[in-house]
Order: structure tokens, then sequence, then C-alpha cells
């Protein structure tokens, strides 16, 4: 058995081997303790291999998915071997590959998160081009695209793989750029050409790529062969659900790169937690397959102005009745994962169920058939009367309507669906009769009033005497089994009876998996509608939880125009507006005539929140749905670029100044006259009078070179400047008010550059100890009363003129009441005199 095991294992050095023995599946050796150690179960050991102990751990058959589960969360990819032959006593079962579990080619709904995607990539680099190649197995997409290798980053966090398939060198630079991420190590000597695009023309059965418009785009065409031809070894399946390949152009969507996708936190918040986001307060879907379409429109936001107006037209009609379209589809289950599972013959007796149940659903929304004028609901309402009542039939015929949950457990395929199948369970059902009939017979025949005929697993059919009734069993009855109080018989009839209940299971059994098999043959041959369908669900589900959100949160319809102006009226963050309770709309106005907004104010006064909700609302615009404000314009935009917050690289060798800079290098190089550039306080990395003068030169570039929409926060005064040399550019501040050395921020944008930062204010808020913000005010005066117009601060000198290196935070009637006190002698004051001193004293402190 070792031996066989060890062969399988030799095919797969770098994964753990599940090997099926029995009801377990056993993992030995480096797997057993790399198993124990991220599974926590137990290691054991068995037997010995060239003198050394064999290190065992197991986990029971029938819970294995929970195991699994953990294992690809922890990024392992796992074999699983099976038992396929029948136990024949003269050497190991026969046993073989059954899957090959990886995280990027998960297909089982236990495995699944129910709203992602889960993706697997293939990249091809030569020189400076990259293609790139992307499977969903378990929705049946998948897609091509090419780009500059310094685009590289940008495009994976846009499609968001599970897994990565790579040369060696090439995963060598990505694990920098993605260090979490699974990969595949394929040698370089698969990246060729002719192999990968036979591969691609065997599967589709077609001489070239021309049908697909793919046929220019070679490196992309590599990376394609590649992952489809690993997706068929793990999947040890042809892929039948894979029917077609589309090139993905990244010119149909406003470009966002990676930056910019974490600091607008559209799936992921910046620290990587799934709420609250854009997505989880946009996804009104009732179906997880909608959910997952809402996910890849939010990352991919489109550019075509006809095709937004098309969304948009649907959402509106849909206003009027999201409610009802969401009640139907909160029954409908996910066709899509498992028109997957179909194609790759893993579907189970609940999938075939729930996907007859859904079908019959259908129907129900055949209502939006009023809205056909509307071009999108006219495409999924044809989508949906393609749905041949054929399959419903033939499933609602076939399939029982609760069926067990797995195909080998019976009791899966309809009565009266198969006559012979009737037949073998008609024997069963009979049987019991037989047994209450032979049961009576011999009860009577014997007179032993209390015999009982019976069945267990073990024993099979058998007669139960109690030992005191022993003396009248009939001679032709033979001893099974001697218990404490009981002896159990079998007889010639009744074992001839078991012989024909148990062969009738066995054959019940096999020609229901093979019925089963028939009903997935006869599916796969409507894959390709049932895929249409999914899409058309989703695609509805999407449009109604727009109309939904756009409704009860007030959104407007966006004007699209094609020249340069985006225009917001009290605008709002949506995201933000759910975590409080008032949230202060803002407006904004920028065009031709003033492109560039210098942003001041306080520090928590809002700057922040109102350039993301600009650059939010815009993306919201370009993916069709309504956005949250009382008018919206938005004009061409090409692409996004965010320059927010502080952080470093400590793994890519990168400080936090370099990183602010690295990513100002990417905006000033890439942004055009048609991006919107959003940078919130750039050059506070470094020294005051390096960081001013970096700054000041970047908003220059941004409006002499590049033109574009620019939101630019800053804390250096001196920049508000600009507004007087160019006409473009205008100040707006963020309010604040100030009462009794507190702070109030009115969170609302006036024009105007803002008074002051009220750093020290917002550091009182914050907590610092009164001693420090009373040093800080005294060194603030000093500055403003005309230290900062010297060359170089000496901070020392000012220090050696205080007292105290943190003087007293007391305010001037303490200071008062402590010298008087200082100045008394108790010993020469009389009664009358101390009691009206202390009267005065607790004047003078209130």
């Amino acid at each position: 058995m070792m031996q066989q095991y060890l062969r399988i294992k030799a095919d797969y050095p770098d994964m753990l081997l599940f090997y099926r023995m029995g009801d377990f599946y056993e993992l030995f050796f480096e797997d057993a303790e790399l198993g124990s150690r991220l599974l926590g179960i137990t290691l054991t050991q068995r037997g010995s291999s060239a003198g050394t102990p064999i290190k065992m751990a197991g986990v029971p058959f029938h819970s294995a998915d929970q195991y699994l589960t953990k294992m690809v969360k922890l990024g392992q990819s796992v074999v699983i071997v099976d038992q396929v032959g029948e136990v024949t006593g003269k050497g190991p079962v026969e046993r073989k590959v059954t899957r090959i579990i990886t995280p990027g080619t998960l297909t089982d709904e236990t495995l699944l998160n129910d709203k992602e995607d889960n993706q697997i990539l293939a990249i091809y680099q030569k020189n400076n081009q990259c293609g790139l190649a992307w499977i969903s197995l378990s929705g049946g997409s998948f897609l091509i695209s090419e780009c500059v290798a310094s685009d590289l980053q940008n495009q994976i966090e846009r499609i968001r793989p599970a897994e990565i398939i790579a040369s060696e060198n090439l995963i060598k630079q990505l694990k920098i750029i993605r260090p979490n991420l699974a990969y595949k190590i394929i040698p370089e000597w698969h990246f060729e050409y002719d192999l990968n695009l036979r591969r691609l023309c065997e599967h589709f059965l077609v001489n070239d790529l021309d049908g697909f418009g793919i046929s220019h785009y070679h490196q992309a065409i590599i990376s394609a062969g590649i992952i489809l031809d690993y997706a068929k070894q793990t999947q040890n399946n042809q892929l039948p659900h894979i029917n077609s390949v589309i090139y993905d152009n990244q010119n149909d969507y406003l470009i966002l790169d990676a930056i910019s996708r974490k600091n607008l936190e559209i799936s992921e918040t910046i620290r990587g937690e799934k709420a609250p986001t854009l997505f989880s307060v946009m996804d009104q879907c009732a179906s997880t397959m909608g959910s997952r379409l809402l996910d890849k429109w939010l990352n991919n936001p489109l550019r075509d102005h006809k095709e937004i107006r098309a969304r948009q037209e649907a959402v509106k009609v849909l206003q009027e009745n999201y409610n009802q379209i969401h009640g139907v589809l909160k029954q409908v289950s996910d066709i899509e994962r498992i028109s997957s599972r179909i194609g790759l013959r893993t579907a189970r007796p609940r999938d075939l169920s729930g996907l007859r149940d859904s079908l019959q659903l259908i129907p129900q929304l055949g209502f939006i058939r009023e809205y056909c004028s509307i071009s999108l609901i006219a495409e999924i309402y044809a989508k949906f009367s393609e749905v041949s009542q054929e399959i419903y039939s033939y499933l609602l015929a076939a399939i029982k309507p609760e069926p067990k949950l797995l195909i080998r457990e019976g009791d899966v395929i309809n009565e009266g669906y198969n006559p012979e199948l009737d037949r073998l369970r008609s024997i069963n059902t009979d049987g019991s009769q037989f047994i209450l009939e032979l049961e009576a017979k011999e009860r009577e025949r014997t007179g032993i009033a209390n015999l009982k005929v019976e069945y267990n697993r073990v024993h099979g059919y058998f007669i139960e005497i109690s030992r005191s009734n022993l003396d009248k069993a009939p001679v032709e009855y033979r001893r099974t089994q001697t218990l404490k109080n009981a002896e159990r018989f079998t007889t010639p009839e009744l074992k001839s009876f078991e012989n024909e209940v148990l062969a009738a299971n066995d054959k019940a059994l096999a020609l229901e998996k093979k019925i089963y098999e028939e009903i997935l043959d006869f599916l796969n041959q409507h894959l390709s509608q049932l895929q249409q369908l999914a899409d058309a669900i989703a695609t509805l589900d999407v449009l109604a939880s727009f109309a939904k959100v756009s409704l009860l949160g007030n959104y407007c319809c966006p004007e699209l125009i094609n020249h340069h102006q985006i225009r917001i009226d009290d605008g709002r963050h949506p995201v933000v507006e759910k975590q409080i309770d008032q949230f202060i709309a803002n407006s904004i106005n920028v065009d031709d005539t003033s492109k560039f907004l210098m942003i001041t104010g306080p520090n928590m006064g809002g700057k922040s929140t109102y350039m993301r909700q600009v650059a939010i609302i815009c993306l919201l615009a370009h993916c069709g749905c309504y956005v949250p404000a009382t008018k919206a314009v938005i004009g061409v935009i090409d692409r996004i670029f965010t320059r927010i917050g502080a952080s470093d690289d400590l793994s890519g060798g990168k400080s936090t100044f370099m990183v602010e800079m690295s990513e100002t290098a990417n905006i000033l190089n890439n942004a055009t006259s048609q991006s919107l550039v959003i940078m919130d306080e750039v050059g506070r990395g470094t020294s005051t009078f390096d960081g001013l003068a970096l700054a000041y030169a970047i908003a220059r570039y941004l409006i002499e070179k590049c033109a574009a929409y620019s939101l630019f926060a800053t804390h250096y005064f001196e920049l508000t400047d600009l507004a007087n040399h160019y006409a473009k550019v205008a100040n707006v501040h963020l309010s604040a008010v100030e009462h009794k050395d507190q702070i109030v921020f009115m969170h609302h944008v006036e024009s105007g550059p803002a008074a002051k930062s009220y750093g020290i204010q917002v550091a009182s808020l914050a907590g610092v100890p009164k001693p420090v913000l009373a040093t800080a005010k005294k060194y603030l005066q000093h500055l403003e009363d005309g230290s900062e117009k010297q060359a170089k601060l000496d901070l020392f000198s000012i220090d050696a003129a205080l007292t105290d290196e943190y003087p007293s935070s007391l305010s001037p009637n303490e200071e008062a009441v402590l010298s008087k006190l200082r100045q008394v002698d108790p010993n020469d004051l009389t009664a009358k005199q101390a009691l009206d001193l202390l009267y005065e004293l607790q004047q003078k402190l209130r």
C-alpha cells in the first residue's frame, strides 16, 4: 500500500495528498507533519520506511470538506486520492486521483465564498509585454488581456485572483507585489506559442481563433493555453462549461490603479476587512449571483456612455417594483455555480433539485416584459424566454422533490421515472410486509409469542428467540449468533429473501448512479442556455439592487456629458453617511475654467472624505448606478488616481516618504486631462521646506502639464497663493469653529483658504497632555511672531528662553491664587481675615 502511495505522491511533490483508507483520508510523512500543524489533528506513526517510523495524520471522510476549506484558506493545494477498485484481498485496493483542489480552482459550494468570484490567473511576460488569462471554474468564464509590465500590478488588483500561474522568475517578482497569494510555478518550456494555440483550438474544436477575435494577442494566447491545461488537470475533466474565450479590453473601463482601489475601499477596507466598503453598502442583491456581478461592476466601471445610460434607464423603471423582483430572486439557487458543477460532473442531487425549483420560478418574472422598450431589460427577458421548459419538465420527472444529499445514498431518482428502478425498490417495500408475515407465521408454528424477525447491517436478517424458549426452536433453524439472553437463527427461506433484498439494493443504487449520469449528460447539452439564464438573473438582480439603493438613499441620476466638467450638488459619501447620524453634504464644480481645487482646513475636518466622495460618485456614475447627490453632471473621465494616507513598505525596502513619492510619480507620469486626481497632504513625509517645495512643484505640474481634474489637500498655506497666479486654481476649505480653546468641525466646504490649521486643538481632542499643549502654544506664538522668516529655526534657543521645559498648564487666575497663597503667613491672620481671604481666592477661581 505504501508503494502505491509513494508512486502517486511522486507526481505531486508540492501538494498535500489526501489518501483514502476506509472511512479516513490519511496523510503520510512530511504531509502528515504539515497537516497536523495546520489542521490541529493528531500526529501518529505506524510501521517504518527505511528504518524510520512512518508518520500519519488523518481526517474522517464524511467531514473532509471542513478540513479542505481550512487548507485552501491557508493557501495549500490538496490532491484527493480515492478508492475506485473492489476489495479483493490480493493486494491494495485500486486508487486514483479524483480531484486536485487549489485556491484558484475551487468549485465545491462548501469551499467557496458565495459573494466572491474565485479565479485563477496565468501570466506570461516577454520583454515589456504581459499576456494574462483568467478562468473562473465555478462561474464558467474565460478571459484574456494584455498589458505593459508596469501595469501588471494594477491588473492583478483588478482581477483579484486566488491563485497565479507563472514562470519561476516572474513569480519571484510577483511575490513582492502580492505576498499573500497562492502561486503555481510552470516550467519555462510550457510557455510555447504553438503548443498553447493547439490546446485552445482543440478545446473549442476550431482551426484557429479568428472567430473569437483574439488571434493577434500572442502573449495572451500562451497564458490562455497554460491555464486551460492546468484547469483540466486539476479537475480531471474536459471543462465543457468553458465554451468561449473573451478579450477583456482595458480601454472599455475606467482605469483604477491598485492604490486607488485600496484608498477608495471598493471591496475591502484599507485594513483588509469586508465592511464597511462601497460593495457592502451597495449590495442589496437577493441572489449570490447578483452579489458577485455587483462586485465585478464596481471594480470595472464602464467608459462607454451608451452602455452606462442603458443601465440607468433600467434602474429607473425597476424602482417601481424592485421588491417584487427580489422576492422571486431570493428563492432562486445559484444557477451559475450549479451549471459549472454540472459541466464538471460534480453536481450533487440537491444542486439538480435546486435548479429545477429555480426554473419553476422564472415565469414569475415574466412581468418585466412590459419594460422591454428598455434595451437592457429586453436582453434579459430574451434570455428568460429562451429557457426551455424541457429542462424543467425533465428534472421534475427525474429528481425527487427532496433527494438525498449524495447519489451514493440512493433515494434520488423519482418514482415512476424508471420501471426497473421501481421494481427493485418494491422488493424492499414488499420485504417489510414479508418480514411481518414471516414473523407471524413462525410465532404460530413454534408457539413462541416473543419470537422476532429483525435485521442489522452486520448479521443481515435473523430470527431471535429468548433463552427460555430455545427448546421450542425447530430443527431446521440454524444458529448464527449467541447473546446473553437469546439466540439468533436463520432459515433457508430467510437467507434466500436476504440475498434477494441485498442484491436488489445494490442493483438499485447502481441503476440510480447510471440514471444520474444520464441526467448530467442531458443537462450538459443545455449548459450554454443555463449560463445565459444565470447571467440574465444576475444582471436583473444588480439593476434591482441599484434601484433599491437609489430610491431609499435619495440618489439622483447623473448626467453624462462629453466635455470637461464634474459638478456635484450636495454630494455625500455613500459609506460614511451610513456610519454616522448626520452627514454634511457638500458640492463641487470643476471644469475647464477651474480644474484645480486647493483644499485646506483642519485635520479631522473632512478633507479626505470630501475628496473620496467625489471619486466614488464618479465611479458609481460609470457603473450605471444613481449617485448620492441632488444633482450630478459627470464629464469624460479616463482614470482615477488617489494619493492618500501614509504607509511604508518594509518588505520592499521603502520608507513612508518613498512610498508617497512613488505613488506621486505614477500619477504625474500617467495622468491626462481626462483623469481625476486626488492628492492628500503630499510632501508631509519630509522636512518642512523640502515638503513645501515638492508640493508646490507637484501642484504646478498638475496645473500646467497634466491639466487633470485635481483635488489637492494641503496644510502648506503658502500653496493657496497659486490661485493668484493661475486662473484654473480655486481655494476652498473645510470650515471649523473655535470656542474657548476647543474646536467644532463644521464639515462644510466653503470658498477661500482656511484661516488656520487648528493642529493644537485637534491634538487636545486626541488627549495630548495639557503641559505639552501649553508648550506647543508658546512655540506657535513665537513662530507666528516672525521666527518663521529665519532661514533656519533654532528651536533650542526658543526653549532656553522658557523657564520650564513643559510649563504649568494652569490658567492666569489659578497662577494668581497660588502667588497670593505664597505671600500669606497664616500665623499673622485672624479668623475673620482668614475667612475673607478664602472667599477672595474662591472668587478669583470662579
